[in-house]
């Protein structure tokens, strides 16, 4: 029977097997607060995007002021004081070979513009390129070129007509990393990509796979040795997640090209940047406007969506911001401990602020059927836990306590109880 209660049709839902959506009033700091009375532990910080806490009152200060002096203004052949002061922040706290940033509004077209900078950049300078490498499992998002550069399954089989051919390099498991390393190599070696695209340290929707500092690196001397671009994806990664403000600082990488969003505004609005090396610029700057970067959305750099970032950024400019995040890091390490030896688990993994663990079941991937039955739990524990699959994964706001914690871990062992 068709729903009749509501005409929204909600993201990566099945609405035949999805019972009553829950209505949320209000959130603060780790907290969501629904319609019907209920306090709920937001345990992966709604998709990834919340750092400090919901509602957090600086960035919300930043959008209140900003609203009552601009709120939107076309962003070609103008620009406006929050997009500039954000820009040179960014700029302030991103690898020095990141010399420019193109703005838009979410993950997915983040890494869109990425894939056309680089293309265009070999276009441009009179060496065409067209491959683009990408690793096994990976996820970038959900517009066309995305999903092309992402793994091949159910989140596109429906699409496969629309995507481009890539070249994947195998996840580099452990033990296995040379493997994948050699194959970036034979790729770079025979096919001579445009550009490799990573989600650095740990892979997201495809698993929360994680993989060492040292792989990436070796990743990106390989890309330098063949002049292949390196992008990174640093949307889920970046803002804290892996435990340093960007993943990539932990193999001490600079990114030829780099993609960041979600927690960008701390999770308040929609906004994303693409920050580049000064001569993928320069290859489209020319008296030529055949040459022009053909990109943007209406609310490119959209004056509030700045305001909240730059508000964020002067966060992360303190130390408080960045004491939070290794607090979490130890509490996090300290709570998937006992997981270790739990035969119901299996790969009980962290890197910085993320935990993961596999429960193990009698189907697993994303779409296991025990990922809908857990989901269903940790909601009737006012947990908000989103399992990919039989893969727990605990990735909360910075706000947390250690009680909070021991509240998330609870349940999961409980769940453990009830489906292992």
């Amino acid at each position: 029977m068709m729903p009749t209660q509501s005409p929204i049709w909600h993201p990566f839902t099945q609405h035949a097997l999805q019972g009553e959506t829950t209505k949320i009033l209000r959130g603060e700091g780790a907290f969501l607060y629904s319609a019907d009375g209920r306090r709920i532990m937001d345990a992966i910080s709604s998709w990834w995007v919340v750092t400090h806490g919901h509602c957090y009152p600086h960035i919300v200060s930043a959008i209140q002021d900003q609203a009552s002096t601009l709120n939107q203004i076309i962003f070609a052949g103008y620009t406006h004081e929050p997009a500039e002061e954000l820009a040179a922040k960014l700029l302030q706290l991103t690898p020095a070979s990141l010399e420019y940033v193109f703005f838009s509004d979410s993950g997915s077209t983040s890494v869109e513009v990425a894939l056309k900078m680089a293309l265009g950049y070999w276009n441009n300078i009179g060496k065409p390129r067209t491959r683009i490498a990408v690793m096994q499992h990976s996820y970038h998002g959900d517009t066309v070129g995305a999903m092309s550069v992402g793994a091949r399954g159910p989140f596109n089989a429906a699409y496969e007509a629309l995507l481009f051919d890539v070249t994947p390099i195998p996840f580099p498991e452990k033990g296995r990393e040379w493997e994948t390393l050699n194959a970036l190599y034979s790729v770079c070696e025979e096919q001579i990509p445009a550009a490799l695209i990573v989600e650095p340290l740990i892979l997201g929707a495809g698993g929360m796979l994680m993989y060492p500092a040292w792989v990436l690196r070796e990743m990106k001397r390989i890309c330098q040795e063949w002049d292949v671009l390196f992008i990174a994806d640093e949307v889920m990664t970046g803002w804290g997640r892996t435990g340093t403000l960007f993943a990539c600082e932990q193999a001490d990488v600079a990114p030829d090209i780099a993609c960041y969003s979600k927690g960008l505004t701390g999770g308040s609005l929609p906004l994303a940047v693409t920050l580049c090396r000064a001569d993928i610029f320069e290859a489209h700057y020319s008296k030529d406007r055949n040459l022009t970067f053909f990109h943007s959305s209406s609310y490119t750099a959209n004056p509030l969506a700045c305001a909240a970032a730059k508000a964020n950024l002067d966060l992360w400019q303190k130390s408080d911001a960045r004491t939070r995040v290794s607090t979490l890091v130890s509490m996090q390490e300290h709570a998937i401990q006992p997981f270790q030896a739990d035969p119901r688990f299996a790969n009980v993994r962290r890197t910085g602020t993320i935990t993961a663990l596999d429960l193990k079941a009698n189907d697993a991937g994303y779409l296991a059927g025990i990922g809908p039955k857990l989901q269903a739990f940790f909601k009737d524990r006012n947990l908000l836990l989103r399992p990919l699959g039989n893969t727990i994964y605990v990735m909360p706001p910075y706000c947390v306590t250690a009680a909070d914690i021991d509240q998330i871990y609870a349940a999961i062992s409980e769940a453990a109880d009830l489906f292992a």
